[in-house]
């Protein structure tokens, strides 16, 4: 890896600090264990697959994390999920002078203000689906009459990765909105971004960033609907698999030059530098590759499939973002494909049950993890906590492959009543 000399490093010697518990936040645990440079690895709160990690502290609570931080000599903290980066964790790191990997308060508004990131890709000419943004819901509501449908209508805030609406008919397009804006998502629905429906195939690049440079990562499909067949309710993710076969390097290319980069540099302008994962949300269009959407993260479950075809060393790749020295990175990555399947509890998204005992197989191949995200650890046992409860994941040679052993996998986890699609990859091998 160019920028660390790791005879210079003294070994093993970074303390490490994750941020989360969900399934995201595992995956990056289990690269970062691997590092030949991380001697202690901490992860707050975390789950029951990161127990060996975890420290008693919740995400939000930035003054603890932030003593801890201090009093441990933490020497890189990590942040997983959304919610502290839209607060400004990194904020409050940065100011007690300690090294932090993701986005100010300021720049991560491109996730948690639909409003803000629409301007940014106005500004930086981003390809994107044209959109309004309202206050007012009868505003709202005459302007989807006027449209029709299939139209998308995105709650401004953050809302869970649940907060959009693709609606085919006029009669669903209304009730979403009565949702949306009617207090189902709280604040986060006040303000509505409702757009034009882009088709194509949708896909997703992380890229790291230092505030100037963007290096892509591997490309994600990901299954946001809740049944087989791209049916049901929204959900924060059912499962993804890497890289789906219409991605080419001619693609990532154009990708990088006219979305990626034109955002990091309209960012600088308005001197906010983008510094983290920049998450780009996109749909292949018979015009081209246009954004849907900025996260400001690691996706979750983009990233257990990520982290399982990442070859390189994790640790000195996000050192260099928050260097600003991401340009003499050398990054590799596996051949390969992987797919990480979604084992939810049955009721997901809407309500469920917790407390289910699982048990799972012990795994000795290095190219299968079961990541936990809903997971806590009993006197009983370990037991389902949340929605998304586990993530299969597997690297095979081939997508066919890749689906035949984890869902062979799936078959030897005993969790009662789990909820999971089949279809998981299978566009993929119809492309």
């Amino acid at each position: 890896m160019a920028g660390i000399d790791y005879d210079q490093t003294g070994g093993k010697d970074k303390k490490i600090l994750i941020v989360g518990s969900g399934g995201r936040e595992h995956a990056l645990a289990w690269k970062i264990a691997q590092s030949p440079l991380c001697q202690e690895l901490y992860v707050a709160p975390g789950n029951a697959g990161t127990a060996q990690w975890n420290v008693p502290l919740k995400a939000n609570d930035f003054d603890s994390l932030v003593q801890f931080a201090r009093e441990n000599a933490v020497d890189l903290t990590i942040v997983g999920p959304e919610e502290p980066l839209s607060l400004g964790l990194v904020d409050a790191f940065l100011a007690a002078d300690l090294k932090i990997f993701g986005p100010t308060k300021e720049a991560a508004q491109l996730e948690s203000s639909k409003a803000f990131a629409k301007k940014i890709m106005e500004e930086a000419k981003v390809p994107t689906a044209r959109y309004q943004t309202f206050t007012e819901i009868t505003a709202a509501r005459e302007f989807i009459s006027k449209v029709g449908a299939p139209i998308v209508i995105k709650a401004d805030g953050l809302a869970a990765g649940k907060g959009v609406i693709v609606a085919n008919q006029l009669e669903e397009a209304m009730e979403g909105l009565e949702k949306l804006m009617g207090g189902a998502f709280g604040s986060a629905g006040e303000k509505v971004v409702i757009e034009e429906y882009l088709e194509g195939q949708e896909v997703s690049l992380l890229c790291f960033c230092d505030g100037q440079t963007a290096v892509p990562m591997v490309a994600v499909q990901d299954h946001k609907r809740a049944l087989d067949g791209d049916k049901g309710l929204n959900t924060g993710g059912m499962g993804t698999y890497s890289p789906p076969p219409f991605w080419t390097k001619e693609l990532e290319q154009e990708v990088i030059d006219r979305i990626a980069l034109p955002t990091l540099r309209v960012m600088q302008e308005k001197g906010m530098p983008f510094k983290g994962v920049l998450f780009l949300g996109l749909m292949i269009t018979e015009q081209g590759p246009k954004l849907l959407e900025y996260n400001v993260r690691f996706g979750d479950p983009e990233t257990q499939v990520v982290m399982m075809l990442l070859k390189s060393d994790l640790l000195p790749i996000l050192e260099a973002c928050t260097e600003g020295s991401l340009n003499q990175s050398k990054i590799d990555w596996h051949a390969e494909t992987a797919i990480c399947v979604i084992m939810a509890s049955r009721g997901y998204p809407g309500s469920y049950e917790t407390g289910i005992p699982l048990t799972l197989p012990e795994l000795t191949a290095e190219n299968q993890v079961i990541f936990q995200a809903g997971t806590a650890l009993k006197e009983t046992g370990l037991v389902s906590s949340g929605g998304r409860v586990l993530g299969v994941t597997v690297r095979e040679e081939s997508l066919a492959k890749a689906r035949e052993s984890a869902y062979k996998l799936i078959k030897q986890i005993d969790f009662p009543k789990a909820h999971y699609r089949t279809d998981i990859g299978l566009k993929g091998l119809k492309t």
